[in-house]
Protein backbone atom coordinates (compact mmCIF):
# COMPACT_ATOMS: atom_id res chain seq x y z
CA UNK A 1 0.00 0.00 0.00
CA UNK A 2 3.03 2.42 -0.36
CA UNK A 3 2.16 5.58 -2.64
CA UNK A 4 3.97 8.66 -3.52
CA UNK A 5 2.20 11.65 -1.90
CA UNK A 6 0.57 13.95 -4.20
CA UNK A 7 -0.10 17.60 -3.04
CA UNK A 8 -3.73 17.19 -3.80
CA UNK A 9 -4.05 14.65 -1.30
CA UNK A 10 -1.76 15.71 1.51
CA UNK A 11 -2.93 18.24 4.27
CA UNK A 12 -0.57 19.52 6.86
CA UNK A 13 -1.90 19.59 10.32
CA UNK A 14 -1.14 21.35 13.41
CA UNK A 15 -1.71 20.55 16.89
CA UNK A 16 -0.77 22.82 20.22
CA UNK A 17 -0.09 21.23 23.56
CA UNK A 18 -1.72 24.33 25.12
CA UNK A 19 0.18 25.33 28.37
CA UNK A 20 -1.97 27.44 31.01
CA UNK A 21 -1.22 29.95 33.02
CA UNK A 22 -1.87 33.55 33.95
CA UNK A 23 -2.77 36.32 31.98
CA UNK A 24 -3.11 39.92 32.67
CA UNK A 25 -5.97 40.83 29.84
CA UNK A 26 -7.62 39.57 27.01
CA UNK A 27 -4.93 40.70 24.67
CA UNK A 28 -1.85 38.73 26.53
CA UNK A 29 -4.14 35.75 25.60
CA UNK A 30 -4.75 36.57 22.41
CA UNK A 31 -0.78 37.35 21.76
CA UNK A 32 -0.27 33.81 22.56
CA UNK A 33 -3.01 32.31 20.11
CA UNK A 34 -1.31 34.63 17.45
CA UNK A 35 1.82 33.26 17.85
CA UNK A 36 1.29 29.54 17.33
CA UNK A 37 -1.05 30.80 14.57
CA UNK A 38 1.58 32.53 12.98
CA UNK A 39 3.86 30.33 13.87
CA UNK A 40 2.65 26.67 12.30
CA UNK A 41 1.56 28.88 9.11
CA UNK A 42 4.53 30.59 8.61
CA UNK A 43 7.16 27.83 9.51
CA UNK A 44 5.17 24.77 8.83
CA UNK A 45 2.69 25.48 6.15
CA UNK A 46 0.24 24.54 8.69
CA UNK A 47 -3.73 23.74 7.23
CA UNK A 48 -5.24 23.34 10.03
CA UNK A 49 -4.72 24.30 13.60
CA UNK A 50 -6.03 22.63 16.71
CA UNK A 51 -6.09 24.08 20.03
CA UNK A 52 -7.01 22.14 23.17
CA UNK A 53 -10.55 21.92 25.00
CA UNK A 54 -11.08 24.59 27.84
CA UNK A 55 -7.97 26.27 26.56
CA UNK A 56 -9.82 29.80 27.45
CA UNK A 57 -9.60 28.86 31.42
CA UNK A 58 -6.90 31.63 32.02
CA UNK A 59 -9.11 33.95 31.11
CA UNK A 60 -10.34 33.71 34.25
CA UNK A 61 -7.19 34.97 35.68
CA UNK A 62 -7.59 38.50 34.71
CA UNK A 63 -10.04 38.81 37.50
CA UNK A 64 -10.70 37.96 41.27
CA UNK A 65 -11.08 34.03 42.28
CA UNK A 66 -14.93 33.42 41.27
CA UNK A 67 -16.62 29.87 42.48
CA UNK A 68 -16.87 27.58 39.76
CA UNK A 69 -19.89 28.11 38.17
CA UNK A 70 -19.55 31.89 38.39
CA UNK A 71 -16.28 31.35 36.62
CA UNK A 72 -17.63 29.26 33.65
CA UNK A 73 -20.87 32.04 33.34
CA UNK A 74 -18.31 34.80 33.07
CA UNK A 75 -15.83 33.34 30.75
CA UNK A 76 -19.13 32.51 28.41
CA UNK A 77 -20.55 36.31 28.64
CA UNK A 78 -17.48 38.02 28.32
CA UNK A 79 -14.89 36.20 26.00
CA UNK A 80 -17.03 35.07 23.63
CA UNK A 81 -17.68 37.62 21.32
CA UNK A 82 -13.68 38.90 21.74
CA UNK A 83 -12.79 35.07 21.02
CA UNK A 84 -14.72 34.97 17.95
CA UNK A 85 -13.04 38.23 16.37
CA UNK A 86 -9.49 37.17 17.44
CA UNK A 87 -9.91 33.54 15.57
CA UNK A 88 -11.89 34.85 12.94
CA UNK A 89 -9.60 37.75 11.44
CA UNK A 90 -6.71 34.69 11.89
CA UNK A 91 -8.21 32.86 9.94
CA UNK A 92 -8.96 34.65 7.24
CA UNK A 93 -5.94 36.70 7.46
CA UNK A 94 -4.06 33.60 7.25
CA UNK A 95 -6.21 31.49 4.99
CA UNK A 96 -6.28 28.52 7.01
CA UNK A 97 -8.95 26.42 9.18
CA UNK A 98 -8.42 27.13 12.84
CA UNK A 99 -10.06 25.00 15.90
CA UNK A 100 -10.52 26.98 18.68
CA UNK A 101 -10.12 24.22 20.84
CA UNK A 102 -13.60 24.70 22.90
CA UNK A 103 -15.03 27.20 25.06
CA UNK A 104 -18.25 27.48 27.32
CA UNK A 105 -21.03 29.30 25.19
CA UNK A 106 -24.54 30.45 26.43
CA UNK A 107 -27.35 29.27 24.64
CA UNK A 108 -30.64 30.95 24.41
CA UNK A 109 -32.56 29.67 26.93
CA UNK A 110 -29.63 29.99 29.39
CA UNK A 111 -27.52 27.06 29.89
CA UNK A 112 -24.26 26.42 29.51
CA UNK A 113 -22.63 24.12 26.32
CA UNK A 114 -19.20 23.16 25.62
CA UNK A 115 -18.29 24.24 22.26
CA UNK A 116 -15.56 23.87 19.53
CA UNK A 117 -15.58 26.94 17.37
CA UNK A 118 -14.35 25.90 13.59
CA UNK A 119 -12.85 28.82 11.65
CA UNK A 120 -12.89 28.68 8.17
CA UNK A 121 -9.84 30.47 5.95
CA UNK A 122 -13.13 33.04 4.81
CA UNK A 123 -13.42 33.89 8.42
CA UNK A 124 -16.88 32.24 8.90
CA UNK A 125 -17.17 29.51 11.50
CA UNK A 126 -19.18 26.79 12.40
CA UNK A 127 -20.11 24.93 16.12
CA UNK A 128 -19.56 21.26 17.27
CA UNK A 129 -21.19 21.32 20.74
CA UNK A 130 -19.69 18.81 22.98
CA UNK A 131 -22.42 15.87 23.37
CA UNK A 132 -21.59 13.78 26.33
CA UNK A 133 -20.85 15.15 29.19
CA UNK A 134 -18.32 14.17 32.14
CA UNK A 135 -20.18 13.96 35.83
CA UNK A 136 -17.60 16.66 36.69
CA UNK A 137 -18.84 19.55 34.29
CA UNK A 138 -22.31 18.63 35.21
CA UNK A 139 -22.16 18.74 38.99
CA UNK A 140 -19.43 21.82 38.80
CA UNK A 141 -20.47 23.93 35.61
CA UNK A 142 -23.84 22.87 34.49
CA UNK A 143 -23.04 22.26 31.15
CA UNK A 144 -25.55 21.02 28.94
CA UNK A 145 -24.90 18.65 26.25
CA UNK A 146 -25.32 19.28 22.50
CA UNK A 147 -27.28 16.69 19.83
CA UNK A 148 -25.82 17.97 16.61
CA UNK A 149 -22.78 16.59 14.59
CA UNK A 150 -20.94 18.72 11.70
CA UNK A 151 -18.28 17.23 8.88
CA UNK A 152 -16.35 20.14 7.05
CA UNK A 153 -15.48 19.46 4.05
CA UNK A 154 -12.35 20.80 2.41
CA UNK A 155 -10.36 20.35 -0.86
CA UNK A 156 -8.23 17.63 0.33
CA UNK A 157 -9.96 15.71 3.17
CA UNK A 158 -13.60 16.03 5.22
CA UNK A 159 -12.83 16.13 8.66
CA UNK A 160 -14.91 16.47 12.03
CA UNK A 161 -14.24 17.77 15.60
CA UNK A 162 -15.25 15.99 18.91
CA UNK A 163 -14.46 17.30 22.37
CA UNK A 164 -12.64 15.05 24.95
CA UNK A 165 -15.25 12.66 26.35
CA UNK A 166 -16.79 11.97 22.70
CA UNK A 167 -14.16 10.49 21.62
CA UNK A 168 -14.55 7.92 24.01
CA UNK A 169 -18.20 7.05 22.12
CA UNK A 170 -17.48 4.34 19.30
CA UNK A 171 -21.11 5.73 17.65
CA UNK A 172 -20.58 9.59 17.87
CA UNK A 173 -17.12 9.13 15.54
CA UNK A 174 -19.02 6.45 13.52
CA UNK A 175 -21.70 8.55 12.54
CA UNK A 176 -18.86 11.20 11.21
CA UNK A 177 -17.30 8.45 9.20
CA UNK A 178 -20.30 7.08 7.55
CA UNK A 179 -20.80 10.91 6.70
CA UNK A 180 -17.32 10.70 5.22
CA UNK A 181 -15.25 12.34 7.64
CA UNK A 182 -11.64 11.30 7.33
CA UNK A 183 -9.72 13.09 9.82
CA UNK A 184 -11.24 13.29 13.18
CA UNK A 185 -9.76 16.19 15.14
CA UNK A 186 -9.93 16.11 19.12
CA UNK A 187 -9.06 18.81 21.64
CA UNK A 188 -9.46 17.41 25.29
CA UNK A 189 -8.24 18.66 28.96
CA UNK A 190 -7.25 15.83 31.46
CA UNK A 191 -6.04 16.16 35.16
CA UNK A 192 -4.11 12.75 35.49
CA UNK A 193 -2.93 9.90 33.45
CA UNK A 194 -5.91 8.02 33.75
CA UNK A 195 -7.79 10.60 31.77
CA UNK A 196 -5.31 11.27 29.45
CA UNK A 197 -5.12 7.22 28.88
CA UNK A 198 -9.16 6.96 28.12
CA UNK A 199 -8.78 10.16 25.42
CA UNK A 200 -5.90 8.71 23.31
CA UNK A 201 -6.31 4.77 23.68
CA UNK A 202 -10.06 5.50 22.14
CA UNK A 203 -8.58 8.14 19.76
CA UNK A 204 -6.20 5.18 18.53
CA UNK A 205 -9.32 2.53 18.81
CA UNK A 206 -11.64 4.95 16.48
CA UNK A 207 -8.49 5.35 14.31
CA UNK A 208 -8.40 1.29 13.29
CA UNK A 209 -11.32 1.22 13.54
CA UNK A 210 -13.05 3.42 11.26
CA UNK A 211 -9.69 3.74 8.54
CA UNK A 212 -9.04 7.66 9.57
CA UNK A 213 -6.41 9.58 11.27
CA UNK A 214 -7.35 11.53 14.42
CA UNK A 215 -5.45 14.33 16.08
CA UNK A 216 -5.51 15.44 19.73
CA UNK A 217 -4.27 18.32 21.49
CA UNK A 218 -4.18 18.66 25.52
CA UNK A 219 -3.95 21.00 28.20
CA UNK A 220 -0.86 21.30 29.82
CA UNK A 221 0.47 22.93 33.07
CA UNK A 222 -0.74 23.91 36.10
CA UNK A 223 -3.09 27.14 37.00
CA UNK A 224 -3.82 28.33 40.46
CA UNK A 225 -6.80 30.51 41.54
CA UNK A 226 -9.26 28.87 38.59
CA UNK A 227 -11.40 25.77 40.23
CA UNK A 228 -11.19 22.15 38.72
CA UNK A 229 -8.28 23.56 36.56
CA UNK A 230 -5.41 23.37 38.94
CA UNK A 231 -3.16 20.81 37.40
CA UNK A 232 -3.59 19.01 33.75
CA UNK A 233 -1.90 15.73 32.24
CA UNK A 234 -1.67 16.14 28.75
CA UNK A 235 0.20 16.10 24.80
CA UNK A 236 -0.50 16.59 21.54
CA UNK A 237 -0.58 13.45 18.95
CA UNK A 238 -1.93 11.80 15.97
CA UNK A 239 -2.65 8.23 15.12
CA UNK A 240 -3.38 6.30 11.87
CA UNK A 241 -4.88 3.18 11.10
CA UNK A 242 -2.40 0.18 11.81
CA UNK A 243 -2.14 -1.35 8.47
CA UNK A 244 0.91 -1.42 5.66
CA UNK A 245 1.71 1.85 4.41
CA UNK A 246 0.92 3.92 7.58
CA UNK A 247 3.18 4.91 11.34
CA UNK A 248 5.08 2.45 12.87
CA UNK A 249 2.51 1.43 16.02
CA UNK A 250 -0.33 3.68 14.01
CA UNK A 251 1.05 6.72 15.83
CA UNK A 252 2.33 9.42 12.98
CA UNK A 253 3.74 11.74 15.86
CA UNK A 254 3.60 12.41 19.42
CA UNK A 255 4.87 15.46 21.33
CA UNK A 256 6.79 14.95 25.00
CA UNK A 257 3.90 14.98 27.79
CA UNK A 258 3.30 17.78 29.53
CA UNK A 259 5.41 20.10 27.25
CA UNK A 260 3.84 23.08 25.29
CA UNK A 261 5.30 23.00 21.90
CA UNK A 262 3.70 22.62 18.12
CA UNK A 263 3.36 19.18 17.06
CA UNK A 264 2.83 19.08 12.95
CA UNK A 265 1.94 15.97 10.78
CA UNK A 266 1.58 15.88 7.11
CA UNK A 267 -1.34 13.66 6.52
CA UNK A 268 -1.46 11.90 2.93
CA UNK A 269 -5.45 10.58 2.15
CA UNK A 270 -4.51 8.62 -0.75
CA UNK A 271 -3.35 5.67 1.05
CA UNK A 272 -6.16 6.01 3.98
CA UNK A 273 -8.69 6.09 0.89
CA UNK A 274 -7.09 2.71 -1.04
CA UNK A 275 -6.71 1.14 2.68
CA UNK A 276 -10.80 1.02 2.76
CA UNK A 277 -11.12 -0.95 -0.09
CA UNK A 278 -7.66 -2.63 0.07
CA UNK A 279 -6.07 -3.04 3.30
CA UNK A 280 -4.99 -6.34 5.19
CA UNK A 281 -8.46 -5.58 7.16
CA UNK A 282 -11.04 -3.70 5.57
CA UNK A 283 -13.08 -2.58 8.57
CA UNK A 284 -15.75 -0.47 6.75
CA UNK A 285 -16.66 -2.50 3.98
CA UNK A 286 -16.85 -5.68 6.17
CA UNK A 287 -19.65 -3.63 9.17
CA UNK A 288 -22.59 -5.76 9.68
CA UNK A 289 -25.13 -2.59 8.85
CA UNK A 290 -27.72 -4.94 8.60
CA UNK A 291 -26.86 -5.96 12.43
CA UNK A 292 -25.92 -2.38 13.37
CA UNK A 293 -28.13 0.07 11.99
CA UNK A 294 -26.75 3.67 12.32
CA UNK A 295 -29.30 5.87 13.55
CA UNK A 296 -27.81 9.39 13.78
CA UNK A 297 -26.66 11.78 10.49
CA UNK A 298 -23.78 14.49 10.40
CA UNK A 299 -24.29 17.47 8.31
CA UNK A 300 -21.54 18.32 6.31
CA UNK A 301 -20.55 21.69 5.64
CA UNK A 302 -18.40 22.82 2.66
CA UNK A 303 -15.55 25.22 2.94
Amino acid sequence: MSSTPSEDTRLRVACVPWQVRQVSDFEAFAGRVRFFVETAVADYHAEILVFPEFFTVPLLTTREPMNALEGIRFLAREFTAPLVGLFSGLAAEKGVHLVAGSHPVEQADGSIRNVSMIFRPDGSHVSQPKLHITPWEKETWSIAGGDSLVIVETAKAKFGVLICYDVEFPEAVRALADAGMELLLVPYCTDNRQGWLRVTKCAAARAIENQIYVATAGIVGNLEGVPGMNVHFGRAAVYTPSDVGFARDGVEGESDANLETLLVANLDFAPLRRSRSAGTVTPMNDRRSDLFEPTVRAQVIRG
